[in-house]
């Protein structure tokens, strides 16, 4: 892996498969990218995925026709986003969650095949990522997908602070003011 500092910006080069488990989560069996070739870390991601025909899901999907399966395939692209803001320094290791996934497959990947995937983040803050993958074999689109994910711990940061009465009491003393009552009229305990 080299790190390069140009101006404001962080590059890697060439993450194998044991320095992408430094950034994220993910180990085999279900770590299902290969290399990272360059991340502009907080902007975008590219690198690829080997498949060869002794994937453990290969046999089951399908024996007489085997292909990749959509999930892996998903996930392949979701990882290489994760590549683009988990590489900032405050969130390196951090676990990921799900908010949303809107995905297109547009082409059978088989064993031999290498799908070289393009990930762009189009906004991160507070923990929250949005952007968008795109898979390719042979210069041609494979599968693509938008995603929304989040980093809950960078979340929990920005949680607002409880007061005392908790956040019903002060929904209620809201609605009150705004709307010219007395707030002692109202006992809320």
């Amino acid at each position: 892996m080299q790190k390069i500092v140009n101006g404001t910006h962080i590059i890697y080069k060439e993450i194998d498969a044991y320095e992408i488990q430094k950034f994220q989560q993910n180990r085999y069996p279900l770590l299902f990218i290969d290399c990272a070739d360059e991340v502009i870390v907080g902007k975008r991601a590219r690198g690829f995925k080997n498949f060869t025909y002794n994937e453990w899901f290969f046999p089951a999907h399908f024996e007489d026709e085997p292909n990749v399966p959509g999930f892996v395939q998903m996930e392949a692209l979701t990882q290489m986003f994760l590549m683009s803001f988990l590489t900032i320094p405050e969130n390196e290791g951090k676990k990921t969650a799900f908010i949303k996934v809107e995905s297109e497959f547009k082409k059978k990947i088989i064993p031999g095949d290498r799908l070289d995937i393009v990930a762009e983040l189009d906004f991160y803050r507070r923990g929250l990522a949005k952007g968008s993958s795109v898979g390719y074999v042979n210069n041609d689109i494979a599968c693509k997908a938008d995603l929304v994910i989040a980093i809950p711990d960078r979340i929990r940061q920005f949680r607002p602070k409880s007061e005392p009465g908790g956040y019903r009491r002060r929904k209620i003393i809201r609605f009150c003011s705004a709307y010219g009552f007395m707030q002692n009229a109202l006992k809320v305990s």
